[in-house]
């Protein structure tokens, strides 16, 4: 009964995205929709960032098991990045009319540290898009019994064609479609679960003592997990070239950062549905709570739910994948094609043939994560893996370009590198109660500020 909507759905989203690439004349229309976007697509676009099975499963499940100091990574975690950056960046980066983030480190220390930047951003975007690849394959295979390689393939296919074919613009306004589907399919279903078992006020009152903590109780080991807990999105995600890149979409510099806020929080207000969804699971029908929780909310919902709750559920579930997988594309491709290959060929590049050249970038992205998917197909472990770069090794000389004083490439190279390396030996090396994410970081400040004690100043990029 399924199989007919899904395809209806994979039709309209790839009409969508091949109808908007009409508008795509220019590289500047291809990866930020020409400077274009009004506020609500914006917001819609920031809010679909992360919206993934990470916060419809992963939420849920973290919810469950560990209650409320379970969820601070995401969704809270998200919510501060969109709301941080919104404060500080979003204003001064679009001011500067970039194309990408590896523009900002090339004008400020030079081609090497936009070469090195470049690469560690681009690679933290493969296991992100692998991940969602394969939750949409596992998808597929539960609705549909596909084999689950025919699921991730199906799946990099389509989101491959219409992100290939509209860039932003296909990106935007499919997000606002997906994002209607998302809201109103959540909240249909919570709706839906929450009649079906009875008063959600003694739901929360049986729940066990400290459930719903928003702070650890405990001591100084506890509190550092917590704030490492906050650091994984909301600082590791700010030095990010899609939400960069969705925000420069913006029409005016009000939109940029008005969207930041209210996409942030559409986003903290659509998360609370797979919460709640949890919290009924986890007083009335606790017989769903096995060995793995992540499957506790579709078994509930085809227990309970009829067809048309079935649908709103794997409908807004196969839209949040898709605006969160097609942003996750789009941002490396225009990297490699914007800071590897026009460097590489030394600006001799007509703006049409560097236009082919993102759309190839967005291929080989795609083929990319979907092997990665087809041999690895944990998702947890391909999400980890893809969001600590950011933080020990970009962000500090990002802060620096943009609000510090002595800006030197020396010294911002040590800086990724003592962050990186740093981060390894606390993660894979000791055994100690601090975070390895919050250890790189720190890692990155000293190496960037204490080299500045023996360098000179360099001269201006």
């Amino acid at each position: 009964m399924l199989t007919p909507f899904i395809i209806a759905y994979f039709l309209l989203t790839l009409g969508i995205g091949f109808y908007v690439s009409l508008r795509v004349k220019k590289v500047a229309d291809y990866v930020s929709a020409g400077r274009q976007l009004p506020l609500v697509f914006n917001s819609f676009a920031l809010f679909a960032l992360w919206y993934g099975s990470e916060t419809i499963f992963g939420a849920s499940s973290e919810f469950i098991d560990h209650g409320l100091l379970g969820v601070i990574e995401d969704p809270f975690g998200g919510v501060l990045c969109l709301f941080l950056f919104s404060l500080f960046f979003a204003r001064k980066l679009y001011r500067m009319n970039l194309i990408t983030l590896g523009d900002l480190f090339r004008n400020t220390y030079g081609p090497k540290v936009e070469m090195i930047t470049t690469v560690f951003m681009i690679i933290s975007f493969f296991g992100y898009v692998a991940a969602q690849l394969v939750a949409l394959g596992l998808l597929f295979q539960t609705l549909l019994g596909l084999d689950l390689w025919i699921g991730i393939s199906v799946s990099a296919l389509v989101v491959g064609a219409y992100t290939m074919a509209g860039g932003m613009w296909a990106i935007s306004v499919t997000d606002l479609m997906q994002s209607v589907v998302i809201i109103l399919g959540m909240g249909w279903v919570t709706y839906s679960v929450i009649d079906y078992s009875g008063n959600l006020n003694e739901m929360i009152h049986s729940l066990p003592d400290g459930f719903l903590d928003f702070t650890p109780s405990g001591g100084i080991d506890s509190w550092m997990e917590y704030a490492g807990a906050w650091s994984v999105l909301g600082l590791g995600s700010l030095a990010s070239q899609d939400i960069f890149q969705r925000v420069n979409a913006a029409k005016s510099e009000r939109a940029a950062v008005l969207s930041g806020y209210i996409g942030g929080t559409m986003y903290f207000v659509a998360a609370l549905f797979p919460l709640i969804i949890g919290l009924v699971i986890k007083t009335s029908f606790p017989e769903f709570i096995g060995t793995d929780t992540q499957v506790a909310l579709p078994q509930l919902i085809l227990k309970i739910g009829g067809m048309p709750v079935q649908i709103m559920l794997f409908g807004a579930l196969i839209s949040a994948i898709f605006s969160t997988c097609s942003g996750a594309i789009l941002a490396p491709a225009t990297l490699l094609s914007e800071n590897i290959i026009k460097p590489a060929l030394k600006g001799r590049i007509s703006d049409q043939q560097l236009l082919r050249y993102t759309r190839f970038s967005v291929v080989f992205i795609v083929v990319v994560s979907a092997i990665m998917g087809l041999t690895r197909q944990n998702i947890y472990e391909l999400v980890g893996e893809s969001s600590i770069l950011g933080m020990v090794s970009i962000l500090v000389p990002m802060i620096i370009a943009l609000y510090g004083k002595r800006k030197n490439t020396t010294a911002a190279i040590i800086s990724m590198v003592a962050g990186f390396t740093t981060w390894l030996i606390f993660e894979h090396g000791l055994s100690v109660p601090i975070p390895s994410g919050l250890a790189g970081l720190m890692g990155s400040i000293l190496g960037y500020f204490i080299p500045l004690i023996f360098i000179k100043k360099q001269k201006s990029f």
